[in-house]
């Protein structure tokens, strides 16, 4: 929490952070803090580990893109900052996975914290794409959640899925489409024309999911494994499931 607000207070002094930026930021700290220290409870871990560390530090940025997304609203922001600060916690997303394969610290608390971060990531910057291109874009960053939510209701959703990398590689596009599109470096019909196909190709990935479940689930009698589904945003996940916990 030291750290986020450390960062907020630079995003205040170098970009002008302002009251709605920096209160949501602080929200956005303390519940990354209750979240984590529940979890680590309830899964009795004594080290974090380094490759959480990756994936904390990665949140931290996740946390100052939040407070200049709900800033944005109300004044503009520095839309340089907020896609550097983006496109690192991309970046990373693909450290945290290989530090914890090679010192041996792969975890299930690991593998879901780097996914929960990933479809945040993917939301938000759903949300700020959304305000040129229209509320459509959220469907990018609402998808993983509805599926998660429809899995509530339909168990056979909770079954685990086969490797993939075109998942993965439908997964990592999301976020790549949203930093460029977020840059304003595209003029806006062909920003919303790549926005568009990634978001068709996210409704492919899933509905390829969906279907290779409901038939594991009748060939089962109707009884599929639950496991809990793992769709990570970037290459990230969020937007995406993994087969299998990469930590």
């Amino acid at each position: 929490m030291g750290v986020q607000l450390l960062v907020l207070e630079v995003l205040c002094r170098v970009s002008g952070l302002g009251t709605i930026g920096w209160l949501t930021g602080c929200v956005f700290a303390v519940a990354t803090w209750a979240v984590l220290t529940v979890a680590l409870r309830r899964t009795w871990t004594t080290s974090f580990g380094p490759a959480n560390r990756v994936t904390l530090a990665r949140t931290i940025l996740v946390g100052g893109v939040t407070a200049l997304v709900a800033d944005s609203f109300g004044r503009p922001v520095p839309v340089t900052v907020l896609i550097a600060f983006a496109a690192v916690a991309l970046v990373l997303d693909a450290v945290d996975g290989q530090v914890a394969r090679r010192t041996k610290t792969a975890t299930p608390l690991g593998a879901r914290f780097d996914m929960e971060v990933d479809a945040f990531l993917i939301l938000v910057l759903c949300v700020h794409v959304a305000i040129p291109l229209g509320v459509w874009v959220l469907s990018i960053g609402l998808m993983r959640y509805a599926f998660v939510a429809a899995s509530w209701v339909l168990p056979w959703l909770r079954g685990d899925l086969p490797h993939s990398m075109a998942r993965k590689t439908v997964a990592a596009l999301q976020g790549v489409v949203l930093v460029v599109a977020g840059a304003g470096i595209l003029p806006r019909a062909s920003a919303a024309t790549a926005v568009a196909v990634a978001l068709g190709l996210l409704v492919w990935s899933f509905g390829r999911d969906v279907a290779w479940l409901w038939r594991s689930g009748k060939a089962a009698d109707g009884t599929p494994e639950t496991v809990v589904p793992e769709r990570a945003a970037v290459a990230l996940a969020v937007t995406s499931r993994r087969a299998g916990p990469d930590r």
